[in-house]
């Protein structure tokens, strides 16, 4: 471990459900490592993952009956928290999307602070807020805006008028399918694809899986689709997918926050989102030797996956088309042991180690 006098402050939604919580919890861990001083600012009281790092928990403060003064009263907590700490920078997670918010923070609670805004999403609305020009000049006076991805930081950043920024990918770590994980028992004895994360269709596309899957023959082969996490939309995706032939071999499991061997045993991963920032369903994947299919979405899968040498990408979301390739992944033997030998390989990019220190460049340049 190196040793460094800085003192960092993560602010993230929380560090429960979601990639992007999950990466907040994996960089606590890298920055600890390399002897930051790392404290957390949640603002959801959720914790799902492992971190490491002093916790201030805003959201322990809300109440069923949170309005204007609350959150106002919080937000004046978090001011006093980060000069009381005098960190040498904060690392902001939180989606932006409200300008007048975003505004408020600049102006108020991060006024005289060294700050890095984190975007984790293609889709614009979510990180440069419904004002882009106004919102980039907040940004334009921060050390740096980080894309975690590259088609973020040139389409969504630099599109929006914000100069000051570089891509680091969001990290796995190496050892993460060492924590103790069992296969449930409604897999045990099933061979499997699977698809995982928080079920909210606009977003994930559940739906359009369970239809390529319908129409494929995967279920006549006795492989079963497992569709894992918890959500809004979950209750009508089990209606949804009783209502076809393939229902019997349709698995819906709860959200598991240590997934590693229901990933690990299952023949391939999918991803069908309709959008993503830099989907860590991929990553992880690949990071424990399964292949990957996945829609060549808007940011993201085309920087992790490798045509045919680490998984499939589709290029367009037709049913027949991912049905097909989730058939030739079954298949086809030499692709599937090809990919499967690659697929480790194929992510070291994204450890612990290299995302870390990319993270380290930057903040001892604060």
């Amino acid at each position: 471990m190196q040793s460094t006098n800085k003192k960092v402050c993560i602010v993230t939604i929380s560090l429960a459900k979601g990639g992007a919580e999950r990466s907040c919890a994996i960089l606590s861990e890298m920055l600890s490592n390399l002897g930051y001083e790392v404290h957390l600012v949640l603002l959801n009281d959720a914790i799902d993952y492992p971190y490491q790092g002093e916790i201030f928990n805003l959201g322990a403060l809300k109440d069923g009956n949170d309005n204007f003064f609350k959150r106002w009263k919080r937000l004046s907590l978090l001011r006093k928290y980060l000069k009381k700490n005098n960190f040498d920078c904060i690392i902001d997670h939180r989606p932006k999307n409200n300008y007048k918010r975003e505004w408020l923070y600049h102006k108020r609670v991060y006024r005289n602070q060294k700050v890095i805004y984190v975007a984790h999403s293609s889709k614009k609305e979510e990180y440069v807020t419904e004002n882009p020009a106004k919102f980039a000049k907040i940004c334009n006076r921060n050390v740096m805006n980080v894309a975690v991805s590259k088609y973020i930081e040139t389409e969504v950043l630099q599109a929006s008028g914000i100069q000051n920024t570089a891509t680091i990918h969001n990290a796995f770590n190496p050892e993460w399918n060492t924590e103790s994980s069992e296969l449930p028992e409604e897999l045990s004895g099933k061979e499997y694809i699977l698809s995982y994360g928080r079920m909210v269709d606009d977003i994930k596309d559940f739906r359009f899986l369970i239809e390529a899957y319908e129409a494929s023959d995967l279920a006549v082969r006795g492989v079963h689709l497992v569709l894992m996490g918890d959500g809004p939309d979950k209750g009508s995706l089990e209606q949804f997918a009783s209502g076809t032939r393939s229902k019997d071999y349709i698995v819906f499991l709860p959200f598991n926050p240590a997934p590693f061997r229901v990933i690990q045993n299952a023949k391939f991963v999918t991803l069908t989102s309709f959008y993503e920032g830099f989907p860590m369903v991929l990553v992880e994947s690949l990071s424990v030797g399964t292949p990957v299919v996945s829609l060549d979405i808007t940011s993201g899968p085309n920087e992790i996956v490798q045509h045919e040498e680490n998984g499939l990408l589709v290029s367009e979301r037709n049913i027949p088309l991912f049905a097909a390739a989730m058939e030739r992944m079954i298949t086809d033997s030499d692709l599937y042991n090809r990919c499967m030998r690659n697929a480790k390989p194929s992510v070291s990019q994204f450890s612990v180690s290299e995302i870390g220190r990319k993270w380290d460049l930057i903040l001892q340049d604060v």
